[in-house]
């Protein structure tokens, strides 16, 4: 059965340490590919603080361009109002019908998806892979896994994950305060933050 992940953010900027989780999970799990999908309108942020949704979308088509196996994805950022999780997976589903989705999150992320708009619908349509730092362990967040699998009827795999000190925070500091993103971002996309004046 083909094997699709699902990373989505608000990639203001998207960074190495995304691609770095995207790649690494893509390995883990032995997916056919990973669909990188910037938010439209989080609920969760002030959208005043974030870039209109296709300039995003622009630098994760530009992140992606290198990697056969990464794709970006506007299903968010087309589709009006707030974006919610379960929303994109269910749209997902209706896509790829035949296909096994892997729902990409970091390890801390399953502490809270409960809050999240109907987390039933989003365990029912993906398998939820949460990265965990290298050597890291810690017995509470298989105890959580093992919970909501159990709760939800759902599969929960934690893949071993490398670690970036990034954030995209950081980033828009750095640029905003004349300071390089040299590698901390991939270079097409420090270009175009650079051409088109953005985060100044």
């Amino acid at each position: 059965m083909t094997k699709i992940g699902i990373l989505g953010g608000t990639f203001n900027p998207i960074h190495n340490g995304h691609l770095l989780l995207a790649e690494t999970a893509r390995e883990a799990l032995c997916l056919d590919r990973v669909l990188l999908i910037p938010s439209g309108c989080s609920y969760m942020k002030d959208p005043g603080q974030i870039l209109p949704g296709r300039i995003r979308l622009e630098m994760v088509r530009l992140a992606a361009a290198d990697n056969p196996c990464f794709e970006a994805s506007d299903a968010e950022i087309r589709r009006a109002g707030n974006s919610y999780t379960y929303e994109t997976l269910e749209l997902l589903r209706e896509q790829y019908p035949e296909v096994e989705l892997y729902h990409i999150v970091g390890a801390d992320t399953l502490f809270h998806m409960e809050e999240w708009r109907y987390p039933e619908r989003i365990f029912r349509n993906s398998v939820t892979a949460a990265a965990v730092r290298e050597g890291f362990r810690d017995a509470g967040l298989q105890e959580q896994a093992d919970r909501l699998a159990e709760k939800y009827g759902t599969r929960i795999c934690l893949i071993p994950s490398r670690h970036m000190e990034i954030s995209s925070t950081d980033i828009r500091e750095r640029i905003r305060t004349g300071r390089s993103v040299r590698y901390l971002v991939p270079e097409q996309v420090r270009q175009f933050i650079l051409q088109n004046g953005l985060y100044r």
